[in-house]
């Protein structure tokens, strides 16, 4: 008997940071739905470890791409390597490139959080504003536009105000962005990932991390396979009534 067509068949799906942790778990779980897979990250070496991770069991074909979300030109030339390589649009985009600069406010300099904002939040503004684009001028059918927010963003934490404030921005921008996209059948919700078990997180001490797990309901750490369950369903068809959504992925931490 063949296979059951998964539930993102034939569809391309972009993901930033997909060289690791969240991404490379989104990556692999589009894959595993038959969906056409661009790996995109800073570092071409990671994605093409995760390119190597991916089900081609559909049929499905998946390309790696490097990227610097935070500049123009390199968005701009990303987009038109995706289109050329798969001869058409993203249909599908994750943002997931971030990074971390922690200090204590009174202790952070300008740099710290410049850079924090200008990953996080100017990326994924380039990278929807660019996907976006590209989607109404090749006129894609049911567009999903997920990116990834944070708890933190909500709530804060200490030492963390760049990538609270960055994080509060992505939820604005995607709501905002389902506003304004949604007339040309384009969704956009947002992702707020708890304490996940990612590359981010192996630095933190394990006293620190068990401290964290006495906050969340549920007792545990979330896993990358976590949030990109909730990637795919936002990605198909099943989510089609749902746009400027914020969804807590985060164990009940906060709630």
């Amino acid at each position: 008997m063949a296979a059951a067509p998964g539930r993102l068949a034939g569809r391309l799906a972009l993901v930033t940071g997909g060289g690791s942790g969240i991404g490379r778990a989104v990556c692999q779980a589009f894959a595993a739905q038959g969906s056409k897979v661009a790996v995109v990250d800073i570092n071409e070496a990671p994605a093409n470890e995760t390119l190597q991770s991916l089900s081609c069991d559909q049929g499905s074909e998946h390309h790696a791409f490097g990227c610097d979300v935070s500049s123009t030109q390199s968005v701009s030339r990303l987009l038109t390597d995706v289109t050329q390589k798969f001869s058409c649009a993203p249909c599908i985009a994750v943002n997931c490139a971030g990074i971390t600069k922690d200090e204590f406010l009174l202790k952070m300099d300008n740099r710290m959080f410049d850079q924090v904002i200008k990953v996080n939040l100017k990326g994924t503004f380039l990278i929807t504003q660019a996907v976006g684009r590209a989607m109404v001028e090749g006129k894609v059918p049911n567009g999903s536009i997920i990116n990834m927010a944070s708890i933190v963003g909500k709530v804060g934490n200490l030492g963390q105000c760049n990538y609270a404030a960055s994080k509060a921005g992505v939820e604005g921008l995607t709501r905002t962005s389902a506003k304004e996209l949604a007339k040309f059948g384009i969704r956009c919700n947002a992702i707020l990932p708890g304490f996940i078990e990612t590359p981010m997180t192996d630095a933190v001490p394990q006293k620190v991390l068990d401290k964290f797990r006495d906050f969340i309901p549920i007792g545990r750490l979330g896993k990358p396979s976590d949030i990109a369950d909730v990637c795919v369903f936002l990605a198909s068809d099943e989510s089609s009534y749902i746009t400027g959504a914020s969804i807590e992925v985060a164990g009940g931490l906060h709630m």
